[in-house]
């Protein structure tokens, strides 16, 4: 192994290859609070044409809150992968590792509450 520049032992990567990682990490976090805020807009609009054709509050209420939980659902899974970008590739000190490893657990929590916000039953339980 090289040793890096600040003094660390690792691989020595070209600048380029950072850089674009860096941008790609960049990319996957825009795209996921990107995904978050259209989904909050589309369970809103969903929210909002429910409620004008008639439909009863519980029933628009429920779209509305399965609508924004599978969004931010899918946010979370295009941040957890920047962060594993970020992290892992980019800078690979054990002190982010274990930062990483924190976050990947928060993430990971909020995305079960969210699964079982949208089924509305625990994931090994069967449907129906």
């Amino acid at each position: 192994m090289a040793q890096a520049q600040d003094g660390v032992q690792g691989i020595v990567s070209p600048q380029w290859f950072e850089t674009t990682l860096h941008h790609i990490s960049l990319i996957a976090e825009m795209a996921g609070v990107g995904v978050i805020i259209i989904g909050a807009v589309a369970a809103v609009a969903f929210f909002v044409t429910g409620l004008s054709r008639g439909e009863d509050w519980s029933k628009a209420y429920h779209v509305l809150r399965s609508t924004l939980a599978r969004g931010i659902l899918l946010g979370l899974e295009f941040l957890v992968a920047a962060d594993i970008i970020g992290t892992v590739a980019i800078e690979p000190t054990l002190e982010n590792l274990y930062v990483l490893g924190l976050i990947v657990l928060i993430r990971t929590f909020l995305s079960f509450a969210l699964e079982v916000e949208i089924d509305g039953r625990w994931p090994w339980r069967k449907s129906g």
